[in-house]
């Protein structure tokens, strides 16, 4: 049975729900055969249960009371082994309700799924061992060592350069991140956090690109569900650096939203002295560059009052003398129409 979900949205209920069918069986069934002269006793357990599962917190549970059962009776000198299965390529079972998008999930998780010949074989092999517990899964090593930080249970198999290790340790990738964002414009700046979002959730769902991914959709509309909203929180972790919440997607539901809450947690500051006024003249040079403007009136009056801006930023460079100061003085008080008389004036245009 499986009723996944996050761990804040677990309820005893939805717990018993997957817990009784392997917990309660199995522990009738080790009762009612332990006067039996047994060779085998062979429970399906799950990876899950070793590795953790997203969004499994109940499965992961239940199939662990297999694992620590077996180990159990083996200690009592009783015969059992417990085989915690990776995903299966077989359209039946659990594993037949999976989607192409969910299957390809599994995939980039590094666990392929195991071909009927393969599960037969290790099946076999594990069977005739004398642990407790095996782990029947396909490891897609290459997968597993190019998503980053190696899971502590595979690191006897998959080396990570020590040297490669330090430089992703030296230089995170939320200081990259917000090194590029502090070079942008606000309007630039949700752009590029759009295109992080668009993109993570185009991967997690199966999309070629973010394309499909409008900004306003709600990602529940989109096909999220519990698991992928965890995998699509992962992976926004790992491109930010920062340590965003499992309800990710319920508390922002669309990308638009989630956007906003990016830029707060990687923005901290807004642009203050010059930095603020660059930041505004690049939002007037692209208002500028898209505008297409045949009144001369209009031209005249967005003409003055940039040079009127010009005048007053050239004053505040200009605190040598009194009558300068005096003169920014009158700047600052003047009044657009005054501004606009004077450079008439000094333009020779009245």
């Amino acid at each position: 049975m499986l009723d996944d979900g996050v761990v804040g949205s677990l309820t005893p209920e939805r717990l018993d729900t997957v817990l009784r069918p392997k917990a309660d069986a199995v522990w009738h069934l080790h009762r009612a055969t332990r006067g039996l002269d047994l060779d085998a006793f062979v429970v399906y357990s799950s990876v899950a249960g070793v590795f953790g599962g997203a969004g499994q917190a109940n499965y992961a549970a239940a199939n662990t009371f297999l694992d620590a059962l077996m180990a159990r009776r083996r200690a009592d000198g009783l015969p059992g082994v417990s085989l915690a299965w990776g995903p299966w390529e077989q359209d039946s079972g659990m594993t037949g309700t999976l989607s192409d998008a969910e299957a390809e999930r599994l995939a980039r998780s590094g666990m392929p799924p195991l071909t009927v010949e393969q599960g037969h074989a290790l099946f076999d092999a594990a069977v005739a061992g004398e642990r407790a517990l095996a782990l029947p899964v396909r490891l897609d090593l290459a997968v597993l060592r190019a998503r980053g930080e190696v899971p502590a249970l595979l690191r006897g198999l998959i080396r990570v350069p020590a040297r490669r290790a330090a430089a992703q340790s030296a230089v995170p990738s939320a200081d990259t991140l917000t090194r590029q964002l502090a070079g942008l414009g606000a309007q630039e700046q949700e752009e590029a956090l759009l295109t992080l979002v668009r993109g993570q959730a185009a991967a997690v769902l199966g999309h070629r690109d973010g394309t499909a991914i409008g900004r306003e959709r709600q990602f529940q509309e989109l096909g999220f569900d519990s698991l992928t909203a965890v995998e699509f929180r992962n992976r926004l972790n790992t491109a930010t650096g920062l340590r965003l919440p499992a309800t990710l997607l319920f508390d922002y539901p669309t990308p638009a939203d989630v956007v906003r809450y990016l830029r707060g947690q990687l923005v901290t500051d807004d642009p203050s002295g010059a930095g603020s006024v660059l930041a505004a003249l690049e939002g007037l040079e692209k208002a500028i560059a898209a505008l297409s403007l045949d009144d001369a009136e209009e031209h005249r009056r967005v003409a003055g009052r940039i040079e009127v801006l010009r005048t007053k930023w050239a004053a505040l460079g200009r605190t040598d003398t009194a009558d300068e100061d005096a003169s920014s003085d009158d700047l600052d008080g003047a009044s657009d129409e005054d501004m606009f008389a004077l450079l008439d004036d000094e333009l020779g245009l009245s």
